[in-house]
């Protein structure tokens, strides 16, 4: 028995509809569950003193300034690493085996757990290199975990740039160098910093790389050999440990709060460069 067209499109649309529908309720619950109960905590106190009892009293303020530092850190290494290299495989280098088991190879790195990329720069950065649990040490990690992701969207956003473009640059005597910062990289501007906002929230929310490198000190650190904690693993302490839900609500509450501003950051960059270009 054959099944009319139309049914079977009525049958798909509600099937992904649904799905859809449940994926922004689950996210919805889950974000307002936890500002719910982590807002009222959140003050100007909270997020300017230091802990006290170890998380259980005082405020977040040493968190705050890890988390911004181990990510911008690892975005600073990652970014012109990942982009140079899909560069360097989208323009300069035929497809090859090579180049296949490169893209592979970033594509199992992606795909691995991230205390995999903690154990690895416990072992090679805290350890063989002497660096111990530091900021350092913990943003060289985030640096390798993110970079990947780095990689393949900055690949894509490349790749999705036409092809005339090219032609026309090639034809107006253009070298591949002037093509690519010129043409190329302009054009895949959007679609690299959507890679790189995505690399940044991962990394803020990032906890088993992070409590194997950069250890859990609540001290302000003074260099980047100095040992931190940030709010993730602030809160995966202080909820692991009992110590204070309070004050883990409070301090996933402005985690959710940090990871929704730099999103939204990134989409407004995006929509003025486009605008602009436009």
């Amino acid at each position: 028995m054959r099944i009319p067209p139309k049914y079977t499109q009525a049958t798909a649309v509600t099937i992904l509809g649904g799905a859809t529908v449940l994926t922004i309720v689950i996210l919805v619950f889950i974000i307002f569950f936890i500002l719910e109960k982590g807002l009222p905590v959140i003050s100007l106190n909270f997020l300017t003193s230091n802990p006290q009892e170890m998380g259980k009293a005082g405020g977040i303020f040493p968190t705050l300034i890890g988390t911004i530092l181990l990510p911008l850190l690892a975005i600073i290494i990652a970014t012109p690493l990942g982009v140079f290299t899909s560069v360097y495989l989208s323009e300069y280098t035929k497809e090859t085996k090579i180049t296949r088991v490169i893209r592979f190879g970033t594509d199992c790195l992606a795909g691995i757990p991230s205390i995999i990329f903690g154990l690895f720069g416990y072992i090679f950065f805290v350890i063989a290199l002497g660096m111990g649990w530091s900021i350092l040490s913990g943003g060289l990690t985030l640096a390798v975990m993110v970079l990947p992701t780095i990689i393949r969207t900055s690949e894509e956003a490349i790749r999705a740039v036409p092809k005339s473009y090219r032609e026309v640059s090639f034809s107006l005597g253009a070298t591949s160098w002037q093509t690519v910062k010129k043409v190329i990289l302009p054009n895949a501007l959007p679609g690299i910093v959507t890679g790189i906002m995505l690399s940044i929230g991962r990394s803020i929310g990032e906890t088993a790389a992070v409590i194997f490198t950069a250890g859990s000190s609540l001290r302000i650190p003074s260099s980047l050999f100095d040992s931190t904690r940030t709010m993730a693993v602030h809160f995966y302490i202080l909820a692991r440990e009992g110590i204070s839900a309070e004050n883990a609500y409070g301090t996933a509450a402005t985690l959710i709060l940090a990871v929704l501003l730099v999103n939204l950051s990134a989409y407004w960059i995006m929509n003025r460069f486009i605008s602009k270009r436009s």
